[in-house]
């Protein structure tokens, strides 16, 4: 059984229940079909009835047991809008009518209100949508103020590994690093069971370069330690030094829990994050997931424009186990 075949058996005891806003796309239609008959999830696709069952027909799937919802009518409207306007004290009641209209919108305060447990998105929207319309919505984790992305890395000889953030931050500040280190740090926990050990990457190790980038890097470390003491936090090290234990040996003088054996990487910014797992993914052969976003208040996820249909069933998956 492969990596996401694990998470698929697993997703089919959870029994939860997944809001895809862009119901209407067809590799919507095509993975929400598969997902309930498979029992990963309880599909809720939004858009126009008429138009999601005319397209299912076409292609030959019977969605007839997928729950849709058309927020231009849905009887919850009144219900989310006056929860929308107790997160946004500035926003009138019919401003809150209108904007749940919005697909994105109706499908984040759905995850809000508990109606559903996630929201799977980003077949037609850009990444930037689906962010801001779930910040609105959803909001973020206590004590989290960035949004930010993991990919889960397999590699042929079966380690994974988690990389952050390669998708959403060009250039997070040493407050948003700590952040992007301390969210990927719980989901690793999460989705694979295991104890994160969170290295902090740099083009130095421990001070053997001087350099902003450096600093930016060493403070995002220490403001993660004393944000989350219960996490295995270390850096700066560079990428040998994180993964080969023989390499740490020589650079690290200083007892780690860390050097050589880290998990999850958190990379200063996004050239290098985005470099590295594509660098990664054709170069050692590893299987790549994601972007999975993170630091939301309840799970969320971006999908990329050109997701295949397996794509949107697996970061279901990987959502429902979060």
């Amino acid at each position: 059984m492969d990596f996401l075949d694990r998470f698929i058996e697993k997703a089919k005891n959870s029994y939860k229940k997944v809001v895809f806003p862009e119901g209407e796309e067809e590799r919507i239609i095509q993975a929400s079909f598969q997902i309930q008959k498979e029992g990963i999830a309880n599909p809720v696709l939004l858009g126009k009835r008429e138009v999601i069952l005319s397209k299912a027909k076409n292609i030959n799937i019977d969605i007839s047991g997928v729950e849709i919802i058309e927020p231009e009518s849905s009887s919850y409207t009144d219900e989310l809008a006056e929860l929308y306007i107790k997160k946004r004290d500035n926003v009138s009641i019919s401003i809150a009518r209108h904007l749940l209209k919005k697909e994105l919108v109706f499908g984040g305060m759905l995850v809000s209100s508990g109606k559903v447990d996630a929201m799977v998105a980003g077949a037609i929207n850009t990444t930037a949508n689906v962010i801001r319309a779930a910040s609105l919505t959803v909001g973020f984790q206590p004590g989290i103020s960035t949004i930010s992305s993991f990919f889960i890395m397999v590699l042929p000889d079966g380690k994974i590994l988690f990389y952050a953030d390669c998708a959403v931050n060009i250039d997070p500040t040493s407050e948003q690093l700590a952040d992007i280190g301390i969210v990927t740090a719980k989901n690793f926990k999460k989705i694979i069971g295991e104890e994160p050990k969170v290295a902090f990457l740099s083009f130095s190790t421990k001070g053997s370069a001087s350099h902003p980038f450096v600093e930016k890097v060493t403070r995002a470390v220490k403001i993660a330690k004393e944000k989350a003491s219960e996490f295995l936090i270390d850096g700066e090290f560079q990428a040998d030094t994180a993964l080969v234990e023989g390499v740490a040996a020589k650079k690290v003088k200083e007892p780690s829990s860390v050097a050589g054996k880290a998990n999850v990487l958190i990379f200063p910014d996004l050239n290098s994050g985005n470099i590295s797992y594509k660098l990664t993914q054709y170069l050692a052969n590893a299987q790549a997931y994601g972007p999975i976003l993170q630091g939301f208040a309840k799970p969320v996820s971006d999908l990329s424009r050109g997701a295949k249909v397996k794509d949107i069933i697996g970061v279901t998956a990987i959502l429902c186990n979060q």
